[in-house]
């Protein structure tokens, strides 16, 4: 007798935990020179976003009060324009116009950090929490033990 899979039951093994942290995956901005990796991370929003270039351009100058052009973006994200640098304030502009997060992630990794969504801080803040609990606790037991061994 033959056996019909349950359909309306997830399979275990299917599942991923969904992404944490933002930014983008290793492969992805190859090289060791920060400049190429600063162009080639904004050519990657640039083209991951699905905006076109002139409506990135004009929603940067909405937010900056001056005009940034579609060619000044070409620029930023061409790895032989050495120097057509994005400037910081830009930097933020391009990463409000795109929604482009990994942005900020790939900023945080020259740092060994992560950048996660605000929604996830007091998890964090209870794990640490609990975590500094555990060291009380074993510290509590250490100082104990030790009493007792000297009485």
């Amino acid at each position: 007798m033959s056996r019909r899979r349950d359909r309306m039951t997830l399979e275990l093994f299917d599942w991923e935990p969904p992404r944490v942290a933002v930014g983008f995956d290793k492969d992805q901005l190859p090289g060791n020179r920060i400049a190429s990796r600063i162009s080639r991370a904004v050519a990657l929003a640039l083209k991951e976003c699905g905006k076109p270039r002139a409506e990135i351009a004009q929603m940067m100058s909405e937010e900056l009060g001056y005009p940034i052009s579609e060619a000044t973006l070409d620029a930023y994200a061409s790895e032989a324009k050495e120097s057509h640098k994005i400037s910081l304030e830009r930097f933020i502009a391009l990463i409000m116009a795109t929604g482009c997060n990994d942005l900020l992630g790939f900023v945080a990794e020259f740092f060994d950090h992560v950048v996660v969504p605000e929604r996830f801080g007091s998890l964090i803040e209870l794990h640490l929490i609990e975590e500094h609990e555990r060291e009380i606790q074993r510290r509590k037991q250490a100082v104990e033990a030790k009493w007792k061994a000297g009485r």
